[in-house]
């Protein structure tokens, strides 16, 4: 944990929550082990999307749509989304949410890679949030940056590694290598970025803000 415990559950314990049915849908995804946005990051998300309030959203990381449903809910009524999963097992519950919360009217959602559908996409987003295969990101980033509108926002989530990112190579277990290295070439990446500006913010496992210059 980046932020000292009790100081996290402390602040947690301020928020009013989100809706009845995104309330079951997170108790459901986190009894399943399904990783879901953290209670900081569902609350500053709400906060962006009252601060840019976006028109059209880019969602790499669909999972059981818990993250598309809650910009559905606090984004404005002609807020359109489109997400992609890539994870055979999550998509059908995607669907199901989708079409239990009403909202299927407003979100496109994409089966397959990534890495494959951002090269294929075209048009321009005011959103984008990244929310998937966190050693990925590194790759997609050229295409992310090109749909991107000048002034558009790139929110990446769980960019800190639980403060693993700090630790000498060393010292990170094998199998983490991999992540650790494209994670900082990363972040490396958006700090140096001539079209964007960056902050990286200590929130829930670490999160960046990316802001894409104007034309």
């Amino acid at each position: 944990m980046i932020v000292e415990e009790r100081m996290q559950t402390y602040i947690n314990s301020l928020d009013m929550g989100n809706t009845p049915f995104l309330q079951e849908l997170e108790t459901k995804a986190l009894a399943d082990r399904v990783p879901i946005i953290r209670r900081d990051m569902q609350s500053f998300m709400r906060m962006l999307l009252a601060l840019k309030q976006p028109k059209r959203i880019f969602e790499v990381g669909t999972a059981v749509g818990f993250s598309t449903l809650l910009m559905c809910e606090y984004s404005q009524p002609e807020m359109h989304i489109t997400t992609i999963e890539n994870y055979e097992k999550r998509i059908p519950k995607a669907r199901e949410n989708f079409r239990r919360a009403g909202r299927e009217s407003q979100i496109t959602f994409l089966e397959g890679d990534a890495g494959q559908i951002l090269k294929e996409l075209s048009g321009s987003y005011d959103l984008i949030f990244m929310d998937a295969a966190k050693g990925q990101y590194i790759h997609w980033l050229p295409d992310v940056v090109r749909l991107l509108a000048p002034g558009g926002v790139l929110m990446s989530d769980n960019v800190l590694q639980e403060g693993e990112l700090i630790e000498s190579h060393y010292l990170v277990e094998r199998r983490n290598r991999t992540i650790y290295k494209r994670m900082r070439e990363y972040l490396y990446e958006l700090k140096h970025h001539p079209q964007l500006m960056t902050s990286i913010i200590p929130l829930g496992d670490g999160v960046s803000l990316s802001v894409k210059e104007e034309a």
